[in-house]
């Protein structure tokens, strides 16, 4: 477990080591900024709640894709299942209320993420297609045709910029009034669900076993297109349903520029963790502590916000680095 969780830290702390080079070169103090950091992202019930709200989409969309490495196969259509989530959940929540809105929502979105995936997932099983360009032709495909739907049919009344009217069935705060929906619970819940299923369950063994080695796992009766179907179909709804919860819990409506990249940050936190249910929370939270402090710190600070892009950019790649090695 120890080993498990300190694995996401070891690309933090080499882009903390070059971010301090790049403050230093510029004539700023490291250990100053870094303190800043730390404060603004842990330093109280608001900072706190501010952090894990930056980092509940985080949650769901490197859950997304970290279901879709485990067998195997690179996912990076995330972020269109969660534009298609966000827009299905809240047209459905414009028109409905209370629990029974809310679910129906969520749900919805869970459905127009698992349509995202689908058809990349079967041309992969079926024809050998790399999912690499067909999911990520895909996050185009989506975000123009989303654009296109709310300008043309989807618009609210009176509003200038392109977006849906507001939803009347919303996710409930928990810590009012701070910006912490009950979405970080249903992302932690579908965490906890994941761990369990991919230990204790046959279909997850499935999984396991044809990102491991698929011929190996075909030499001992597993269906590997299927699982492959399978694990893509799962990856496109966990990331609707992530959609669904940022479109009912943060931004009550869909509008243009509903993700800045949620989707593409989920694969860092997904390389980070190595696909565990742990290392994708903390790797989750320490994206999330960086976006939350990114956006505060500059008030207290001459430092442009610039370096925590600099600092993300590099965790990615390290990321990356630890995939290489490991394959």
């Amino acid at each position: 477990m120890t080993a498990t969780i300190l694995r996401p830290v070891v690309p933090f702390v080499v882009a903390l080591a070059i971010g301090a080079i790049v403050l230093l070169a510029t004539g700023h103090d490291p250990l100053d900024f870094y303190q800043l950091l730390v404060r603004e992202a842990f330093g109280g019930t608001d900072r706190i709640a501010a952090t894990l709200s930056s980092a509940t989409p985080l949650l769901f969309t490197g859950l997304a894709t970290a279901l879709a490495f485990r067998a195997g196969v690179f996912n990076v259509g995330v972020e269109g299942g969660f534009i298609a989530g966000g827009l299905a959940a809240a047209i459905t929540a414009a028109h409905m209320t209370g629990s029974l809105g809310t679910v129906t929502a969520l749900l919805a979105g869970a459905a127009a993420g698992t349509l995202v995936s689908a058809l990349p997932g079967w041309l992969r099983a079926r024809w050998g297609v790399d999912e690499v360009v067909t999911t990520l032709m895909f996050n185009f495909i989506v975000t123009g045709i989303t654009g296109w739907l709310v300008t043309a049919f989807l618009q609210a009344k009176g509003v200038a910029n392109s977006a849906t009217p507001l939803v009347r069935a919303d996710l409930p705060d928990l810590l009012p009034p701070y910006a912490l929906t009950s979405g970080v619970l249903i992302g932690l819940a579908a965490v906890a669900g994941y761990a369990g299923w991919i230990r204790h369950s046959t279909r997850g063994y499935e999984l396991r076993q044809t990102g491991l080695n698929p011929r190996f796992a075909a030499a001992q009766g597993i269906q590997v297109n299927k699982v492959i179907v399978i694990a893509m179909l799962l990856s496109g709804a966990v990331a609707g349903l992530g959609g669904g919860s940022h479109a009912l819990g943060v931004v009550h409506r869909f509008v243009d520029g509903f993700s800045p990249g949620y989707g593409f940050t989920g694969i860092a936190v997904a390389l980070l963790g190595r696909n565990s249910a742990v290392g994708v929370v903390v790797g989750a939270i320490l994206f999330g502590a960086l976006a939350s402090a990114g956006t505060t710190a500059q008030l207290f600070s001459d430092i442009p916000v610039d370096i925590v892009n600099v600092l993300s950019g590099t965790v990615m790649v390290f990321a990356v680095v630890r995939l290489w090695r490991q394959r």
